[in-house]
């Protein structure tokens, strides 16, 4: 079992909301997904690709690496397909990064730029790695970390879903020690806010419902300028 918490907010900028996120811990699975595309494109296709990654899992009745690889290769069919349907929905895509709880370890998978950390032991380690120019290119080319916070390729992705085939899926396997936690986010939250300070709020003794809410609030005081999602979650100890 799994104590999760979410919460996404339109931030301080946008005037539509493009992120989602979903938690279904009957499955063991928890979503961000941050969409992009004109109109209301964007949060269609963030919230097509989570819920298909649900629900080919449910489908599957399966739990491993294998089959979270497939649903996000069926997410990734379906964006396309529904974008290929609709001249409104053209060019819409999304990141998408998953949790899935699996009886002998925490998967994790990505596209995109949003993230998954760990905290443990008092301390949050970035765990996904960005498909981005920034991350792809502008460092290996030894671009400086001060260029690269304000380069007009700074927002630019290298992968997304509905955008290219074949897919480049990120894979990752963890086993959390005891209380450790998770933490997902889009790039309106960790775009802003610092790794210390998103460490600081996770060492505090609120809730999550707390936490989430102060990583959020945190992130639309530094100007909010996209949507904002968080995803909390820890096992719990078996009794």
């Amino acid at each position: 079992m799994l104590e999760a918490y979410g919460l996404s907010d339109l931030g301080c900028v946008r005037k539509n909301n493009e992120d989602y996120c979903l938690l279904a811990p009957e499955l063991g699975l928890y979503i961000v997904a941050d969409g992009m595309g004109g109109a209301r494109a964007g949060e269609h296709a963030s919230q097509l690709a989570a819920e298909t990654v649900a629900n080919y899992i449910w489908n599957s009745g399966q739990r491993d690496a294998d089959v979270l690889v497939k649903a996000f290769e069926e997410a990734n069919q379906a964006v396309k397909s529904a974008a290929a349907a609709d001249a409104g929905m053209e060019g819409m895509g999304t990141t998408l990064v998953a949790v899935l709880e699996t009886p002998g370890d925490t998967l994790i998978a990505s596209v995109g730029d949003s993230r998954a950390y760990i905290f443990e032991d008092s301390h949050l380690m970035l765990i996904t790695e960005d498909q981005t120019w920034v991350n792809e290119v502008g460092r290996r080319l030894g671009i400086d970390e001060e260029t690269l916070k304000t380069h007009q390729l700074r927002h630019v992705l290298t992968m997304a879903i509905g955008v290219s085939s074949p897919l480049r899926i990120h894979s990752y396997a963890l086993h959390p020690a005891p209380n450790a936690c998770l933490l997902l986010s889009s790039d309106g939250l960790h775009g802003v806010l610092s790794m210390e300070f998103m460490e600081s709020v996770l060492k505090s003794d609120r809730s999550f419902e707390a936490k989430c809410h102060a990583l959020v609030d945190a992130a639309r005081a530094a100007g909010g300028p996209d949507n904002i999602t968080v995803v909390l979650l820890r096992a719990k100890q078996e009794e």
